[in-house]
């Protein structure tokens, strides 16, 4: 079983910077992609960043350029560094890894991040 704790979210001015981690449980942490969701109030949850075994990323048009998603295997640890925020950057923000191997997803509890403008 995989468990997955984010930490780090708060109270940031527009313009500031913030970054959320996500700790896994487990050994398979180092072997399966990793990404960082969102959902702002009354919206879906969308995608923020993804990061493969390998270092890969990939980011949403919203945040390029101001968000860097990063993995310490050793640590069991993801991050999102987020830079120049905006209030539309306002959120819960999810961490997930997908078990490409059982086709399961596993899920944070979330971190609430709000941008004042």
């Amino acid at each position: 079983q995989v468990q997955l704790v984010e930490s780090g979210g708060g109270l940031v001015q527009a313009g500031g910077s913030l970054r959320v981690s996500c700790a896994a449980s487990g050994s398979i942490f180092r072997i399966y992609p990793m990404g960082w969701y969102r959902q702002a109030s009354g919206k879906q949850r969308e995608l923020v960043a993804t990061i493969t075994s390998d270092g890969s990323t990939n980011y949403a048009d919203s945040v390029k350029g101001r968000f860097t998603i990063s993995r310490v295997n050793g640590k069991n640890t993801v991050y999102l560094q987020m830079n120049s925020l905006k209030p539309e950057d306002t959120a819960v923000y999810y961490c997930n890894l997908v078990n490409t191997t059982v086709g399961r997803t596993y899920w944070g509890q979330g971190t609430q991040v709000t941008v004042s403008s």
